[in-house]
């Protein structure tokens, strides 16, 4: 058996509130939820999503200006003031060269750093064999 008073199951709603608005929405959401609560926010995303449509559009817009791609004679650095380049002209240029007086040098190599030459006293063969490089020369 209950011990304190028993509450009513409605909420106490005063008299002014039966003629709203907002009592009409809520008795007609109870019957049509999709109609007054579902339909109007996917009414608002997609309005929302052809609103933003032209804003999205500026945005990338304004960043194309500050970003442009380069031509390659940009990537170079050929401006206008470059000189022409006359294929004749290249060839008597190249053929005033004396290219048979030429000397092969060596690059120095870093520190540490594996020039490519033989450099010890023995080498082994393939069939795993001490060759002596005074024997070899």
């Amino acid at each position: 058996m209950p011990v304190g008073p028993v509450f009513q199951q409605k909420k106490f709603r005063p008299t002014s509130y039966q003629g709203s608005i907002g009592a009409w929405y809520r008795r007609t959401l109870y019957h049509h939820p999709f109609a007054l609560f579902g339909l109007p926010f996917l009414v608002t995303m997609v309005a929302g999503s052809f609103f933003l449509t032209p804003a999205t559009a500026l945005r990338y817009e304004k960043h194309d200006r500050k970003v442009k791609q380069m031509t390659k004679e940009e990537e170079l650095g050929i401006g206008k003031d470059r000189r022409k380049v006359d294929i004749t002209e290249e060839y008597y240029r190249l053929a005033a060269k004396d290219l048979d007086s030429w000397e092969q040098q060596r690059v120095k190599r870093l520190p540490g750093e594996d020039d490519g030459t033989v450099s010890t006293r023995s080498l082994v063969s393939r069939n795993n064999e001490q060759i002596d490089v005074a024997d070899v020369n």
